[in-house]
């Protein structure tokens, strides 16, 4: 309160830069490095949902007046300036431990070149290794944000907890944050979508889809037996390359397939669209804890409803009833396969223009940059008492 009783202004302090800079009518721009993982195109051209991820945010951070510089491999496909650290994507070493350590470390000569060339005020990490460079890079007055882009369990988990004071974890849902609750969280961003590149169609053809990697934690078992009990055939489109994939497409997969099913394989960006755009739904029966899920959005962009059980963070992404159906048990999603009418592929398209735009993700992130300088700046004085 001021002296004259009426609430206080705290517009000024809103807008502050966390800097430490004059109070100014809108925040300061920011140099941001953002870094993404070696092994896809920043977009893919198919699978690589973290990369589609970045790709996004990369843009609409630049559309909002940031100054971003993308650190990966491959192609550049953002507004953002790019800084490859590889000659080329690695997309055949996925799920090798070295390459991410090598990139942890090209990151870190790169981040520090552009530190002291250009500037940067804030690094976000979007790798599994990379979040090993913050220590480092606090001692060049660099605050850290991390996205856990997937399950935080085992190896992970404990590596997060070691850099419990270094970094700025964030959630892609409160799902996520709810099976580890011990760690740095500072936020949940829900992943962003930039809409408008999405088509979308509310005619639809005579068919369930089914797309994302070929395994069992995806329930793919599960989707071709409740099309098949609806009466619907099912495409099938998704990655089948690893030994761990191809072994449960013989056991599991194959043996279901019927003669009206379709078999798909890889789908690149524009097919992926195109499948998703004439699905009368999307099946999900996803048997883990999901940490987000960015097929859901893109199929309700494209005006497709999803069909999920409630697993890991579909709560959080799919109305039930309005933009899909969530159930409990696979033998529910039978049911709900015949209810598809009931369901309006306009409102799928408008539930994720307001929830999961881009310009929601980039708040969220914007927040989160300017507490973590804030609290940075924060700390310095004490720290240098200290060293005194």
């Amino acid at each position: 309160m001021d002296a004259t009783g009426n609430a206080a202004d705290d517009s000024a302090d809103a807008l502050a830069d966390p800097r430490g800079g004059e109070f100014a009518h809108a925040p300061e721009p920011l140099n941001i490095a953002l870094v993404a993982p070696p092994y896809f195109d920043v977009p893919p051209r198919a699978y690589g949902g973290v990369e589609a991820v970045v790709a996004d945010l990369a843009t609409a951070l630049v559309e909002q007046g940031h100054k971003v510089i993308l650190i990966g491999a491959g192609e550049n496909g953002t507004k953002a300036t790019f800084k490859p650290v590889w000659d080329a994507t690695i997309a055949h070493r996925l799920g090798e431990p070295f390459p991410e350590i090598a990139h942890a470390s090209l990151t870190r000569d790169a981040v520090l070149e552009l530190a002291r060339d250009a500037g940067v005020d804030v690094v976000h990490d979007h790798t599994l290794a990379g979040p090993l460079n913050a220590p480092y890079y606090a001692e060049h007055g660099l605050p850290t944000v991390v996205t856990a882009h997937g399950p935080v369990t085992g190896d992970l988990r404990h590596l997060f907890r070691t850099l419990h004071d270094h970094i700025s974890l964030v959630a892609i849902s409160d799902r996520q944050r709810e099976l580890a609750p011990e760690l740095p969280w500072v936020a949940t961003v829900h992943n962003g979508l930039s809409v408008r590149e999405w088509p979308y169609q509310a005619n639809k053809e005579d068919y369930a889809l089914f797309l994302g990697r070929f395994n069992a934690d995806k329930g793919v078992h599960l989707a071709l037996e409740a099309a098949h009990a609806a009466g619907l055939r099912l495409v099938l489109a998704g990655k089948c390359s690893e030994p761990v994939e191809k072994a449960y497409f013989e056991d599991e997969i194959r043996p279901r397939l019927a003669p009206t099913d379709h078999l798909f394989g890889m789908a690149d960006a524009d097919q992926k669209r195109r499948l998703l755009a004439n699905a009368r739904c999307l099946l999900f029966p996803i048997q883990w804890e999901e940490p987000f899920g960015m097929v859901l959005i893109e199929a309700m962009a494209c005006g497709t409803p999803v069909l999920s059980l409630a697993r890991g963070a579909v709560p959080e992404v799919v109305v039930d009833g309005v933009t899909g159906f969530v159930r409990r048990e696979p033998d529910e999603l039978v049911e709900a396969l015949r209810s598809l009418d009931q369901i309006d592929p306009r409102a799928c398209r408008t539930h994720v223009e307001e929830n999961f735009g881009p310009d929601r993700m980039v708040s969220g992130y914007e927040q989160v940059y300017r507490d973590c300088l804030r609290d940075a700046a924060a700390s310095t004085p004490q720290d240098a008492a200290r060293e005194t």
